[in-house]
C-alpha cells in the first residue's frame, strides 16, 4: 500500500467518471477547494446519510468555492443507480472502480481485508494541498458541520 497522504501533502491527481460518465480530474479543479469525501461501499446506510449531507450542503460549499466529491470502489453503473436511488443529483460520486480502489490505494486508505476505503474525508486548498485529513469509524456519519468549518479556514 503507498504511503498515507497527510496534511501538508500534495493530493495524488487522478481522473475518474461520475454517476453520469462524466471524467473528473482532480488537477482540473485547481483554483477551488475539494472535499474527498471517501465511503466504502453504496447501498449501505452510513454511506448514503454521508453522501446526501454532501448533497444538502451543496450551497455551503459553492459559497465556500469549494466541490465536494464521493469516491467508492463501486462501478459506474452501480454509482448511477445508487444516485438516483438517494436523491443525489448535484454531488459527483467518483467510481474508483479499476484498478480497483486505485485512488484510495494512492491515497494510503484502502482497506485490503475488505476492498474498500477507509471511511475518511479530506479537505484540499485550491493548490491541491491537503490542509484536513479525517478517518472516521467505519459505521459513523462525517459531521458534516466539522467539514464544512475546515473549508471554511482555508
Amino acid at each position: 500500500m503507498a504511503k498515507s497522504i497527510e496534511v501538508g501533502d500534495v493530493a495524488p491527481d487522478f481522473t475518474l467518471k461520475d454517476q453520469t460518465e462524466k471524467e473528473i480530474t482532480l488537477s482540473s479543479l485547481r483554483g477551488k477547494k475539494v472535499v474527498l469525501s471517501f465511503h466504502p461501499l453504496a447501498w449501505t446506510s452510513v454511506c448514503k446519510l454521508q453522501m446526501q449531507d454532501l448533497e444538502k450542503h451543496k450551497a455551503d460549499f459553492d459559497r465556500l468555492g469549494a466541490v465536494a466529491l464521493g469516491l467508492s470502489v463501486d462501478s459506474v453503473p452501480c454509482k448511477r443507480a445508487w444516485a438516483e436511488a438517494i436523491g443525489v443529483q448535484q454531488t459527483s460520486l467518483l467510481a474508483d472502480f479499476w484498478p480497483h480502489g486505485g485512488v484510495a490505494q494512492a491515497y494510503g486508505i484502502f482497506r485490503e481485508k475488505h476492498g474498500s476505503s477507509e471511511r475518511a474525508v479530506l479537505v484540499l486548498d485550491r493548490e491541491g494541498v491537503v490542509r484536513f485529513k479525517k478517518i472516521y469509524p467505519i459505521r459513523e456519519v462525517p459531521d458534516i458541520a466539522e467539514i464544512i468549518k475546515a473549508v471554511g479556514e482555508i
